[in-house]
């Protein structure tokens, strides 16, 4: 029989699953025909059997009882992941969650294999946590323990931009020096590194990786400022009340523009604040929108019409949103020229951390010859831009960019487990 590996990038939008066997590296459908499948997770009342990836968005969006998570990746190396929450009425730790999204990608190589894949390489950002090593070092070990937990005996790690580069090489004739840029829903990283095909058999690559770096911003931040800049102000974001011109607090808003944080304002402690702020506001129309929001517990829905307007900017210089489960024929008309204001701060962090990335490689800008472009972040076309600007003499490739990573963590599992 066959050595067996697989390589997994678990993310923080979506996740991919791909097995090494033999000489033989491929995907594996992660849900129906996709090679894809969101990072989300839908447990339905009285049910041990939770639904994951677009089973499950489809279940929270039909408006079907029970509780939607995504983004969980996020929690790893924070003091969230040792709260818990509430699932049913009974306590469910974080880890205990995300083992069971990483079971069942786990479970689908099994029919291709016909046994239980024991060695993996798991996907990782150059940094989970920023400036803070015993974080990021403590949402590793968290990631290996619940890769341990559900069956695997061998766990390695790999930075995600370098398992992209990876899946890339086969087609790559001679040598160039690419940057890698992995721009994901929680993270972006970069990498430079000196790629051919004949260098895809080599066990040791690391006199080829010639620099790392990453930033703790994504698409999710992405989504978080267009939601802050163009909805939350409709919600009542910035307005005050009372006598002394108090402003409604900011805090709330911003929890209510992050995929990991909107389950925490589903409490009566935070439902009866705003309806005590709401007596007092001097905008009443729209905080009762946000009233309603939390009420109803609608705040995913409404984060997904912010990923669904940032989407359509990616090909349309505006876009007209529906958001008529708060209020009757709600209409809100967003602009390209509003959401790339909204992320300026963001893609010029992106931009200073690719820099920082030629600077410790020793190289220069135009020494990048190749760069690849991978995670759905990529498509903005601000990034773009700023890519473009950057290495202009550049060939630019995003092939397979949403699975990519998970590809080239197979090919790297074929190195470490043979």
């Amino acid at each position: 029989m066959l050595n067996s590996s697989c390589g997994i990038d678990f993310g923080t939008s979506n996740s991919s699953i791909a097995i090494a066997k033999g000489q033989t590296v491929r995907l594996v459908a992660a849900e129906g025909s996709h090679v894809t499948i969101p990072s989300a997770i839908f447990f339905p009342p009285r049910s041990s059997m939770p639904s994951y990836g677009r089973a499950a968005t489809e279940l929270f969006f039909a408006k079907q009882e029970g509780r939607y998570m995504r983004s969980l990746k996020r929690i790893l190396g924070s003091s969230l992941i040792r709260q818990g929450t509430l699932i049913n009425g009974k306590a469910m730790q974080f880890d205990q969650i995300i083992a069971l999204f990483l079971k069942n990608l786990k479970d689908k190589t099994g029919a291709l294999v016909q046994h239980e894949i024991e060695n993996v390489v798991m996907g990782r950002p150059v940094h989970f946590v920023d400036n803070d090593p015993a974080a990021d070092h403590r949402a590793q070990e968290e990631l290996k323990a619940i890769a341990h937990s559900i069956g695997f005996k061998q766990v390695a790690f790999q930075f995600e931009p370098i398992a992209a580069a990876f899946a890339h090489e086969a087609n790559i004739k001679g040598e160039k020096l690419a940057i890698v840029v992995d721009l994901g829903g929680g993270t972006s990283d970069f990498t430079i590194i000196r790629l051919s095909n004949k260098y895809i058999h080599k066990k040791d690559r690391s006199s080829d990786i010639l620099a790392n770096t990453g930033i703790r911003v994504g698409g999710n931040d992405f989504d978080k400022n267009l939601s802050l800049a163009a909805i939350m102000p409709e919600l009542g974001y910035k307005s005050t009340y009372g006598e002394k011109n108090l402003q409604v607090p900011l805090k709330l808003y911003h929890d209510l523009s992050e995929w990991s944080k909107i389950n925490f304002l589903y409490t009566p402690k935070v439902v009866s604040q705003i309806r005590q702020l709401l007596h007092q506001s001097h905008d009443k129309r729209r905080l009762s929108r946000l009233l309603r929001v939390l009420e109803a517990e609608t705040g995913h829905t409404l984060l997904a019409s912010v990923e669904e307007t940032k989407i359509a900017l990616t090909g349309q210089q505006a876009h007209t949103a529906s958001f008529d489960f708060m209020e009757d024929n709600l209409l809100m008309t967003i602009t390209r020229a509003q959401f790339e204001e909204a992320i300026h701060h963001e893609a010029g962090r992106i931009s200073n951390a690719a820099a920082q990335c030629l600077q410790l490689a020793g190289v220069t800008q135009r020494a990048i010859e190749l760069v690849i472009l991978t995670g759905g972040s990529t498509e903005v076309p601000l990034i773009q831009a700023v890519f473009k600007k950057l290495f202009p003499n550049a060939a630019l490739t995003d092939e397979n960019k949403l699975s990519s990573v998970g590809l080239g963590l197979a090919y790297d599992s074929q190195k470490k487990f043979g």
